[in-house]
């Protein structure tokens, strides 16, 4: 079953700004929300699809891959990042985007870390930033897919403080202005009575507590940097400039959270023999005037090697002969592109003075003098250039 178009699910179109839709998936997420449907599988299923949604739509980067590469842009050529079609948790939902309904809206208590009138308070998750990588890969790569071991220099946690910030991991103090709660709840008046909302307590920004002693390795940033070798899997037939994401790949998330993820954009190398066009490759072959003539067999570069190829006698410059899947994959398809050999022809500048008796020979042959309509033939090209 094709997953639904992620603007249709928002409602909005795909030149809506981050606003918009950030408005649209509120919207949606009041609406279907668990609480306020108890028991409605159906509500369950549209909340988890608009988080979905708004997952990919409100980063600028994933938006991009969607746009370009609908669904497979950020799933099937993808490892691991984002949700993975459909499958976000209620946690899930609510430790990324709670802070969107600004801690706890209109009496529902799942929005902004309450589920299920549990009454269980959810602490503000932090997200680390994202790594981006170049990779240049060659035409057999893309043709077979590849495994790279990457050696990026990122932040991860402080070993020893274990990412707290804190020395030995537990010099803390609780917040004052939150009571350790890490949020902080005002009530306003509004026209439908008094409305209760709670936000992220700016002075501990959602811990809770406050470092009375910081770890000196990390000087309370629960953070360091070092180099980390990561393997990347990048399936067959990507193109330059697409980019793969490997979730949590990236940065450290400063006192613990979640980690960033790793962009990697891809970059072809240059063939000496082949160009890439699309899923089709092209070869030019350049034969001289007796081989396009009398005919030869030629050796024509693949991406496999070298295969065997016969030109027929009388071959007409400009002819193009199609290998079939020769070419390139499809990312995460079935078909196969081919290869396309273009027959060009070499006219010499300079003859010999025997050569040139030899092709006014020719020229006095009715099998070398061009018939009505074949005016673009190598003969028509060989009688005009001895006429000059």
């Amino acid at each position: 079953m094709s997953k639904r178009d992620y603007y249709e699910i928002l409602e909005v179109g795909k030149n809506a700004s981050a606003e918009e839709i950030k408005k649209a998936y509120r919207k949606k997420a009041i609406r279907f929300h668990p609480d306020k449907n108890p028991g409605d599988a159906k509500a369950e299923e549209k909340f988890k699809e608009a988080a979905e949604a708004y997952e990919v739509l409100s980063d600028p980067e994933k938006r991009q891959r969607y746009d370009q590469f609908g669904h497979a842009g950020v799933g099937g050529a993808s490892q691991g990042g984002g949700f993975g079609g459909g499958g976000m948790s209620m946690d899930d939902i609510f430790s990324h985007f709670g802070d969107i309904f600004g801690g706890g809206f209109g009496g529902f208590s799942g929005f902004g870390g309450f589920s299920g009138g549990g009454g269980r308070r959810s602490q503000r998750v932090n997200k680390g930033s994202n790594l981006r990588v170049k990779v240049k890969l060659t035409l057999q790569e893309i043709a077979n897919g590849v495994e790279k071991k990457l050696k990026v220099k990122k932040y991860v946690g402080c070993n020893s403080c274990s990412g707290t910030g804190a020395a030995d991991g537990n010099s803390y103090s609780s917040c004052s202005t939150c009571g350790g709660s890490g949020q902080v709840t005002r009530v306003s008046n509004t026209i439908l009575g008094q409305m209760q909302t709670t936000s992220t307590c700016p002075s501990c920004q959602g811990e809770g507590k406050n470092i009375t002693k910081k770890c000196p390795k990390c000087n309370g940033e629960g953070l360091i940097r070092q180099e980390e070798v990561i393997s990347v899997k990048i399936p067959a037939g990507v193109e330059e400039g697409m980019q793969l994401s490997v979730s949590g790949k990236g940065n450290a998330a400063r006192r613990g959270g979640i980690n960033g993820d790793l962009i990697v954009l891809i970059q072809e190398e240059r063939h000496p023999d082949l160009i890439r066009d699309g899923h089709d490759l092209i070869y030019n072959l350049t034969l001289g005037i007796p081989d396009v003539v009398l005919g030869t067999p030629v050796q024509i570069p693949t991406i496999e090697g070298k295969v065997k190829v016969k030109i027929e006698p009388g071959t007409q410059p400009g002819k193009i002969l199609r290998l079939k899947g020769k070419g390139l994959p499809e990312v995460n398809g079935y078909q196969r592109g081919d290869l396309l050999v273009r027959v060009n022809v070499y006219i010499p500048d300079n003859i010999s003075r025997e050569e040139t008796r030899a092709f006014e020979k020719f020229r006095e042959s009715e099998s070398f003098t061009p018939k009505s309509g074949e005016g673009s033939n190598i003969f028509n090209r060989m009688k005009s250039m001895f006429d000059q």
